[in-house]
């Protein structure tokens, strides 16, 4: 808690910023992609369903289960993604990448797109961040390990491969680890906070919170770790 995770996450730092800000921009170009374009929102969707997305189904989400049972859900969920973007980090870091580009491009393209081209771009931000900060900070993590992961195997520097392997795979246990809590905040925010706060500026600042609280904790302890 106080060493073997915020030194691993503050030693992947470099890793963890670039994995985030592809995604970010990739998720991004593709949003804007496809709210500019009629022809590739038809290619997703039918318009019903596209209707039916952006009208009922995005909002209802967060409230169609009981809140403990929906974070309970969300927890699992993410969990099971770190988990295979750590693990799958071993085959040179491949499956992680199309992880890493499939969430962009579902969770933060398509629908962001189809949310923005209805003039709903409001309201996917605003149930979006409260746990999405936390919630992706966490995966990107995962990912950005794993493909350190993958790395070490083409080039584990002056260390032999298998110690390096080694090495490196024990600090992504320790990722996998501490993940499970930070993963657990941001489903209990998802399943408690994201449905069932409806003033937009209070969903959002948990949200940050929650997100400058993790950071926080990462580069202080991490940093003091690291140096120790």
């Amino acid at each position: 808690i106080t060493v073997s995770f915020p030194a691993t996450a503050y030693r992947a730092r470099r890793w963890w910023l670039a994995t985030a800000a592809i995604s970010v921009l990739t998720g991004t170009i593709v949003a804007i992609w496809v709210a500019r374009n009629p022809e590739v929102q038809g290619s997703i969707a039918t318009p019903y369903q596209i209707r039916e997305l952006v009208e009922r189904d995005f909002e209802n989400y967060y409230t169609e289960h009981a809140a403990g049972a929906f974070a309970f859900q969300v927890w699992v969920n993410n969990a099971w993604v770190s988990a295979q973007a750590l693990i799958f980090g071993i085959l040179l870091g491949i499956p992680t990448l199309l992880l890493l580009y499939a969430t962009s491009v579902n969770q933060l393209g398509f629908v962001g797109g189809l949310m923005f081209s209805a003039g709903k771009g409001d309201i996917f931000l605003g149930l979006i961040l409260p746990h999405g900060l936390l919630e992706l900070t966490a995966v990107y993590l995962a990912c950005a390990t794993g493909l350190r992961l993958g790395w070490t195997v083409i080039d584990p520097g002056p260390r032999r491969r298998g110690p390096a392997l080694a090495e490196e795979g024990r600090a992504a246990m320790s990722i996998a680890v501490g993940l499970i809590a930070v993963l657990l905040i941001s489903g209990i925010i998802e399943g408690f906070v994201t449905g069932y706060v409806h003033t937009t500026w209070l969903r959002i600042g948990i949200g940050v919170v929650a997100e400058v609280a993790f950071l926080t904790y990462v580069i202080v302890l991490g940093r003091k770790a690291v140096k120790a």
